[in-house]
């Protein structure tokens, strides 16, 4: 299986961009989808995540009321959108499968990355 991410790019503050997992391979409903991200000099973080059992989702706190996880199964990708972009959101950003059908924060397939940049 593999995943491919796209939507990236530069985008003024307070602007939007839309992220996109594409799946192949294997059907991505069966697992829990996580978006992370890691810029410069810093550690990877958890950005989101969407359970396949009951679509529960979870957020970073920075992240919260700004950026909304979400799936298409029929195009068996996963998507993140992310609005009132800010300079500190400026990462490149991973989607990944978790094993299981809910969010336990371990993943076992990730996608290449997507560069985010919030500058104006």
């Amino acid at each position: 299986g593999q995943l491919v991410e796209s939507g990236g790019g530069l985008v003024q503050p307070g602007g939007s961009l839309r992220l996109s997992c594409a799946a192949s391979g294997f059907t991505l409903d069966y697992y829990a989808v996580a978006w992370l991200r890691q810029a410069p000099g810093k550690e990877r973080e958890g950005v989101s995540c969407i359970s396949s059992t009951d679509g529960s989702t979870r957020y970073a706190d920075s992240v919260k009321g700004r950026f909304t996880i979400s799936r298409d199964i029929a195009k068996n990708t996963a998507y993140l959108q992310m609005n009132s972009l800010k300079p500190e959101d400026t990462a490149v950003y991973y989607c990944a499968t978790d094993p299981s059908t809910y969010c336990t924060g371990n993943y076992d397939l990730w996608g290449q990355g997507t560069q985010v940049t919030v500058s104006s």
